[in-house]
């Protein structure tokens, strides 16, 4: 297998773009990887896009040919891939192994979403979709209502407490203020966060993340030809794709999606890391619950010890293991398509000290991407060349 590693990396900005349609926000993010990759377009050798919902909310499918076609690549297999919120983080990987194999020198992910201008029916009947429904269908739980479950099995086990669970969202807030293309940065506090509205017991406003318009890309491309771009390139040390139950039944524990722990040991295993050799971390915060779930899960926090550690400031920028420093999907939104690749947008920069809210001295950082009701799980592993 070749060595990969990323050059262009481009992000729209996350948040409204009633200016802009679902094929305008996904070129605009390929445009600028491209003109950041340090490689003639002909070079580009397959395009690989995640979308979830563009069908239902938009009226558009073939948004991989769309996009390839727009930006200039000429008759390279452009693929759409699904797998609801995790749809970017398997176009990434797609993408690497592509390159890895050899079946192409230089590949792109793009990933997108456009959800905004939908109603709140729409967009709720769409993200269901993620679901098994013709096993939870008749439930009528929606996903805010599955992390509620989630919450009372980790607070039954561990004993969590409300302010553990706020300081996710007060401290992946506070993150997005230093972040540009964050659309909800805030200054929040734990009476703010009690007296919103509640969503789904216990679940509230602000311990959901936003749904959100945007688009990210980036260009992968071998180690060799890597040394060519303009910016420093990133090392990819391991992408790796799981499976998980597609229905709530086949969760017998909440406080656990196994698609994650599988994904995060054979990304370990593949890197040749440890999860205590990580800088940072950016994980997929759905609901400030998820992030102490996903942590404990990627084994970078200890079991029940994750409301804890964030409220004691351990997963603070400057903390022991930073989580979510580019404030993650609760303060940059979640457009579910392009989170996947948007984190690798984040963690590049932060590999290349390049961060508007930098980690001292990153050199090797995680990024985790979750879909559906843990249907599918992607963990990727990046380096800094000069941190081997």
């Amino acid at each position: 297998m070749r060595e990969v590693a990323i050059t262009g990396i481009g992000s729209t900005l996350f948040g409204r773009h009633p200016e802009q349609d679902i094929q305008g926000l996904a070129i605009e993010a390929a445009q600028s990887a491209l003109d950041r990759a340090g490689l003639d377009r002909r070079e580009i050798g397959a395009l690989y896009l995640g979308n979830f919902i563009a069908g239902p909310l938009t009226g558009q499918e073939v948004l991989a040919g769309i996009v390839g076609d727009k930006i200039g690549l000429s008759n390279v297999p452009c693929t759409k891939v699904e797998g609801a919120c995790a749809s970017g983080g398997i176009a990434f990987r797609h993408a690497v192994m592509a390159v890895q194999s050899g079946l192409c020198d230089a590949a792109i992910a793009v990933g997108v979403e456009k959800m905004t201008q939908a109603s709140r029916k729409d967009a709720t009947n769409a993200l269901l979709c993620a679901r098994d429904n013709r096993e939870d269908g008749e439930s009528g739980l929606t996903f805010p209502g599955l992390f509620g479950r989630a919450w009372k099995a980790y607070e039954a086990r561990y004993g969590i407490t409300r302010e553990e669970v706020a300081a996710v969202s007060i401290k992946n807030k506070a993150n997005g203020l230093k972040n540009p293309l964050a659309q909800l940065g805030a200054n929040l506090t734990l009476d703010v966060i009690k007296q919103s509205p509640m969503i789904a017991d216990p679940v509230q406003l602000y311990d959901c993340c936003p749904t959100s318009d945007g688009a990210a890309a980036v260009v992968v491309t071998t180690r060799d030809r890597a040394r060519n771009a303009p910016d420093l390139a990133i090392d990819v040390l391991a992408s790796v794709q799981t499976r998980g139950a597609p229905h709530l039944a086949g969760h017998p524990d909440l406080t656990s999606f196994d698609a994650t722990v599988s994904a995060a040991q054979r990304a370990y295993a593949m890197a040749g890391v440890s999860a205590g050799d990580l800088d940072f971390v950016e994980l997929h915060d759905c609901f400030s619950i998820a992030e102490i779930v996903d942590a404990e899960d990627l084994g970078v926090l200890p079991r029940g010890q994750g409301g804890k550690w964030t409220l004691e400031g351990r997963t603070a920028v400057g903390g022991t293991i930073p989580i979510n420093p580019s404030g993650g999907l609760l303060a940059k939104g979640h457009p579910v398509g392009a989170t996947g690749v948007a984190q690798i947008y984040e963690a590049v920069l932060q590999l290349r000290g390049q961060h508007a809210n930098q980690v001292r001295n990153a050199g090797l950082g995680l990024t985790h991407n979750l879909g559906g009701v843990g249907v599918a799980c992607t963990v990727n592993i990046l380096r800094r060349p000069d941190a081997r």
